[in-house]
């Protein structure tokens, strides 16, 4: 769903700073090879995404839901030297396309792949997050955050992706439409959880940023 125009959209991708050369190649190959490449952050977004990450300049970066590892890369723009960047998907078929790229970015020994459920992951990752990107499946974006919260430096952000839900939060839910509801309680929590401070952008699927107080 566009919440503005395409010819706003490519009009705002445009006037921001052009896509690296091997997260072109990357958003290309995902597009001819891989289901559902709408999945992919993609430009604009994905610019959004660096620009946070160099604001933040972080030591350790976590992100939960790699996909294709658009996201993981643009992220990592604002890694520090010598910091850390830990992906976690559960789409085993996914990961050796993801570290083909990474492998092929200047960030190959700072980020590390885990494979597996994310809510185990976590706690044993021992480490505490400057910036913390969650674009997984909408049922744990709670489970996620409360878990995540304890683990933050204070003023450290959360991002959370796809939380206008192409519009669906606006709806009626529907009886067996898990997701949508439970994107409408983490949006509510957000906006009430004086742990962090929030503002929600109308960016592609929307996406809010958190910072921890």
């Amino acid at each position: 769903m566009h919440f503005i125009s395409e010819e706003l959209e490519d009009y705002a991708a445009n006037h921001s700073e052009n896509e690296p050369a091997l997260l072109a190649a990357l958003n290309r190959e995902t597009h001819q090879k891989i289901l559902q490449p709408r999945m992919l952050s993609g430009h604009f977004q994905g610019r959004v995404l660096s620009m946070i990450a160099k604001l933040v300049n972080p030591n350790h970066i976590l992100e939960i839901g790699t996909f294709t590892g658009y996201a993981t890369l643009c992220l990592a723009e604002g890694l520090q030297a010598g910091g850390t960047l830990d992906t976690i998907d559960n789409n085993e078929e996914l990961y050796d396309f993801q570290k083909k790229y990474f492998h092929l970015s200047q960030w190959s020994g700072q980020i590390t792949q885990h494979l597996g459920n994310a809510i185990d992951i976590i706690p044993a990752l021992n480490k505490k997050f400057d910036l913390v990107f969650i674009d997984a499946d909408k049922e744990n974006y709670i489970n996620y955050f409360n878990i995540i919260v304890p683990l933050m430096n204070k003023g450290g952000i959360i991002l959370s992706d796809n939380v206008l839900w192409s519009g669906k939060i606006l709806e009626p839910v529907k009886p067996n439409d898990r997701s949508t509801k439970i994107l409408l309680e983490y949006n509510k929590l957000l906006k009430e959880d004086p742990r962090v401070e929030t503002v929600l952008l109308p960016i592609r699927d929307g996406l809010t940023v958190s910072r921890v107080l």
